[in-house]
């Protein structure tokens, strides 16, 4: 996994990160297609729970997505899907509850790799958007969904 942004301090415009998973492609489009799916692997805290999943996959679908932290805090994901190109990309806005009025924008491109799917994924538009920070929480949300989809191997 990789993952690029601006040097500390700066102003992040994009997270970009590329990941290869251990899984099919077909099997990764729907852990990010499926709300049943989504709800074991969404968030960052690798102890949080998903506590509600709504995914509308379609131009112009909306997906909303709510997870508790073990502190007991919850966060609520929403956004418009721009894009769906079955089984290759995902491109949606996406913005916080607790942060109205602060959209960004989140590109996941899939492919074959062999046996595996490479993905390259973009969290941008950030600027002056979110206080979040984005890569590392990106990146503990992919560990998790490693670990889901190794589960179901």
């Amino acid at each position: 996994m990789t993952g690029r942004q601006q040097p500390s301090g700066a102003s992040v415009s994009s997270v970009e990160i590329e990941h290869r998973f251990d899984a099919p492609l077909d099997v990764v489009w729907r852990a990010w297609t499926d709300p049943e799916r989504v709800s074991r692997w969404w968030g960052s805290d690798p102890d949080g729970v998903v506590t509600s999943a709504e995914l509308d996959v379609r131009v112009g679908g909306r997906f909303e997505i709510s997870f508790r932290d073990p502190s007991g805090d919850a966060h609520t994901s929403r956004g418009e899907y721009l894009r769906v190109e079955e089984p290759r990309v995902l491109d949606f806005t996406w913005s916080w509850e607790s942060e109205p009025g602060a959209q960004s924008r989140v590109t996941v491109e899939l492919a074959r790799a062999g046996d595996a799917t490479a993905m390259r994924f973009v969290h941008g538009e950030l600027v002056g958007v979110s206080a979040h920070d984005y890569a590392p929480g990106w990146r503990r949300t992919f560990g998790k969904l490693d670990a889901v989809l190794a589960d179901e191997r």
